[in-house]
Parts: C-alpha cells; sequence; structure tokens
C-alpha cells in the first residue's frame, strides 16, 4: 500500500511523468495554521540544482485543495498537489525490455504484469518523494504542540570520504554514482512515545524510512557498533531526575519507548542505480546480454536531495507516536520516585 500510520495518516500518489503527484494527509488536529509558504523551505532542501544533482528543475508549487480553511487545518484530509512540468519520457523507453540494474524496472514489470506507467520510474521515482516532504512539513507543525522539538540532518559521508562535495564531484566526473549516510537527530521529542513490540518508536520511524527510495540501512544511537560493545560501554547512566542520561548510546529509545533524550538515528542511502557508464545487463527482448548505457537526467548522489525525505519521514512518524502517545495516555499519573 501507498499509506503509513496509525492516527496521522500519509498517503502518496502520482506518476513521475504524469499530471501531478502529492500526497494526502489524514488526522491532522483541526486549528493547526497552515499555508502553503510552510511548505517552501523543506521543498527548496530536496530542489534540483546543486552539483551531482539531476538537471530536472520543477517549480514545486504547493497547491493546497482541502483541509485548510482561513489558514488552519479542518480536521478533515489535507491534499497538497505538485503538478508535473519538466518531463522527457523518451529518455525511459528502452528500460522495458533492458531493465536498470538495482533499479524498480524488473520488479515493478513483474508485480503489475507490465501495467506500471514506465514514464520516468512512474510510482517508484524519486519525485514521488515531494509528498513526503510536505507531509513532514504538516508533521512538524503538529509537533510544535507538542514542545520544542527540533530537527538536524547532515550527510556524514558519501561514497565512504567525509569530503561530500568532492566524493559526489569525482562521482560525477566519471560518470558514476554514489551512496551516502545521513544523519538525523530529534531534540526535544518527550518521554513516552511508541509502544514495547510491534510499534516500536525505531519500529515505526523505520518503517517509514524503508519507503524512501534508495534506503538501505537504518541505525539508532550507537547502532550496529553495539554489538561490539560490551553493556557498561553501550548502557546510557541516568545523571538527573527528567532522564537525562550521561551518553546516548540508546539513540533516545529504550524498549521501544522515546527516553527523552536527543533521537539519533542513521541511514544507509544507496548509490542511484541509473548511471551514465556502460554496464553489462539482460536484454528482456532479444533473449541476449548486451551493454546498456543511460542517458537522461540522473542524480551523482541522491543523499544530497534525500536528505530532507528521510527528515520529513522521521517527523512523519514522531507526530503519529506523539498523537497516539496522547490518546492512549493514562487519565493520572502513578511515578512514585521512593528512595530504598
Amino acid at each position: 500500500m501507498n499509506s503509513t500510520g496509525r492516527v496521522f495518516r500519509v498517503s502518496l500518489y502520482g506518476e513521475s511523468h504524469g499530471q501531478a503527484v502529492g500526497a494526502i494527509v489524514d488526522g491532522c488536529p483541526a486549528g493547526i495554521p497552515l499555508a502553503a509558504e510552510d511548505f517552501l523551505r523543506d521543498l527548496a532542501r530536496r530542489k534540483s540544482g546543486a552539483e551531482g544533482t539531476t538537471p530536472r528543475r520543477e517549480s514545486d508549487t504547493p497547491e493546497i485543495f482541502s483541509g485548510v480553511f482561513q489558514g488552519r487545518s479542518t480536521g478533515s484530509p489535507i491534499h497538497i498537489l505538485f503538478r508535473n512540468e519538466n518531463t522527457k519520457s523518451e529518455d525511459y523507453a528502452d528500460f522495458l525490455a533492458v531493465p536498470r540494474p538495482g533499479h524498480a524496472d524488473f520488479t515493478g514489470t513483474m508485480k503489475y504484469l507490465g501495467w506500471q506507467d514506465p514514464r520516468g520510474s512512474g510510482h517508484f521515482s524519486g519525485r514521488i518523494t515531494i509528498g513526503l516532504v510536505a507531509a513532514g512539513a504538516i508533521a512538524k507543525k503538529i509537533l510544535e504542540r507538542f514542545g520544542e522539538v527540533r530537527f538536524s540532518t547532515r550527510i556524514v559521508e558519501a561514497g565512504g570520504s567525509t569530503d561530500v562535495e568532492g566524493a559526489v564531484r569525482e562521482a560525477k566526473e566519471r560518470g558514476d554514482s554514489i551512496g551516502a549516510i545521513v544523519e538525523i537527530r530529534v531534540s526535544g521529542a518527550a518521554a513516552g512515545w511508541g509502544e514495547p513490540f510491534f510499534d516500536a518508536a525505531e519500529s515505526v520511524i523505520g518503517h517509514n524510512l524503508f519507503a524512501v527510495p534508495a534506503v538501505r540501512g537504518v541505525e539508532f544511537g550507537d547502532g550496529f557498533a553495539a554489538a561490539r560493545m560490551s553493556g557498561s560501554e553501550h548502557n546510557d547512566p541516568f545523571v538527573d531526575q527528567r532522564g537525562t542520561t550521561a551518553k546516548n548510546g540508546a539513540g533516545g529509545i529504550n524498549g521501544g519507548i522515546t527516553n527523552g533524550n536527543e533521537i539519533v538515528v542513521r541511514v544507509a542511502v544507496k548509490p542511484a542505480s541509473s548511471v551514465a557508464r556502460p554496464q553489462n545487463t539482460f536484454d528482456f527482448s532479444s533473449g541476449a546480454m548486451t551493454e546498456l548505457e543511460i542517458g537522461g537526467r540522473h542524480d551523482s548522489c541522491i543523499a544530497l536531495r534525500s536528505a530532507v525525505v528521510l527528515e520529513a519521514a522521521v517527523a512523519c512518524a514522531l507526530a503519529d507516536l506523539a498523537l497516539v502517545a496522547r490518546a492512549e495516555a493514562p487519565w493520572e499519573s502513578n511515578i512514585s520516585w521512593r528512595k530504598a
């Protein structure tokens, strides 16, 4: 399905070279201030233009079709639409017979038996993530009602190098692409969001992150390094009554529930599948191997534009967790800290 969330529910729709793409957001509480301008900052972070990003340029003007009246959310579903204006479908004509290695051309054909829209990768395109960015902007507005929740996102390395710009430039010169690691930090999230098992905070966040095209791995806090640590190294000693910890090996989550410390999540983003370098692969129309050279407009490092998408995915997860926690909150507190 193309939807996520229990209370704050996000549905994505559209195809890369169709008339439009967008999102429908249900479960947003009524009375949240919301206007088209609230989407622009994050949309600008997703735009192409920097070195190593696709030359495809879209205006990405958000159109709000429902769910907002007189500058406030109404409580009904919010529909945000973005029109596609700059398409070159002919660049993708050959990929039905010769699917791109590492892309969804083959799996999409197998799932939909050839009825999928192949233009610009259709519904499998990174273009679809603009709707998630829009939903993330709404999620952040909701999180403001729960405190000073702040996001800090950066690319910590690309192609195995901390010199991100240099690595991207080198990949572009080679006609190739590189992956990256994106780190997202969230401060101000309250303790108590999440469930013990299937709707653990990590599970909900991870579910959204893995929906973003090209994500190959997610870790929280010490992450995979924890497997090489002792318990005394990984544990986070408490230092005050608020639950502040001396370190943050857990990445802000214990037992599937946020603990009030900074949420730290790192995401591994694979290299883009569309590369200019020739690749030896299979031609399904001729039944023989062939050399594939991919033209068109593509990113050398998709993490440059997807970092804000990943941030939006985390924001949507946290907004949902916060709203669920508010709905499930006990009538009164039974917390009693006693000295032995």
